[in-house]
């Protein structure tokens, strides 16, 4: 069974107008949505904005539903040129950006403990255009992370979840495939994000049974 985890009601909405014969229950306090999506069986977990709720749910996923992929699919901050509002780009490699241990491992921000590279791979499934996200349990227009986001690391995308759950898929052995629709462009992040989000998930819901196909085909071969 393929999981979707994803933050908030509005990004799942667009998958949700997808399925058919849908069902909601609330496990932990999170919703949990069953179906179908192009005739597969299929769950949909509203994880809630953050990094600790995006890797619970994603456990919750690979635990209880046992999952043999995960979809996570959202709005992003583009941190380049070239990626327009609305635009959806698969994600080949995440990072948690605010993980901090040089003072102890004397290793670069965003190397996990228990890894040596602070990129973890994700899976893909065509040839278009895959970014690197970056993850942090931050929304802000701060320059000084623009600048770490951007010359340190080479981020294209931000959010706040993808390279969480990436974590936990990583030490779950299952793959995860990422897809974010970019919702806003460095600079006035907040005010973009408000006026975009409509196109977002319009875009998305246009874009869900592609994604799910192309997966679907990937995890059966």
């Amino acid at each position: 069974m393929i999981c979707f985890v994803i933050a908030l009601d509005g990004e799942a909405a667009p998958v949700i107008k997808n399925m058919q014969g849908v069902q909601m229950q609330l496990i932990h306090g999170k919703k949990v949505y069953s179906g179908t999506l192009c005739g597969d069986e299929m769950r949909l977990i509203v994880c809630g904005v953050g990094k600790v709720n995006a890797a619970a749910c994603a456990m919750l996923a690979c635990e209880r539903f046992k999952a043999e992929a995960i979809i996570n699919i959202g709005t992003a901050g583009a941190l380049r040129g070239g990626m327009n509002v609305g635009e959806i780009f698969p994600v080949s490699q995440a990072a948690e950006y605010d993980f901090d241990l040089c003072k102890i491992n004397g290793t670069a921000i965003g190397v996990l403990n228990e890894f040596d590279e602070r990129w973890l791979p994700l899976a893909s499934t065509d040839g278009r255009e895959c970014k690197k996200l970056a993850t942090g349990d931050r929304f802000n227009d701060d320059k000084a992370d623009y600048n770490l986001l951007t010359k340190d690391f080479g981020a294209d995308l931000r959010d706040m979840e993808g390279a969480a759950i990436a974590h936990v898929c990583a030490h779950s052995g299952i793959p995860l495939f990422c897809y974010k629709v970019v919702s806003d462009v460095a600079g006035s992040t907040t005010e973009q994000y408000l006026k975009n989000i409509a196109l977002c998930y319009q875009n998305t819901e246009h874009e869900i049974c592609g994604i799910y196909g192309a997966v679907a085909s990937k995890i059966k071969k």
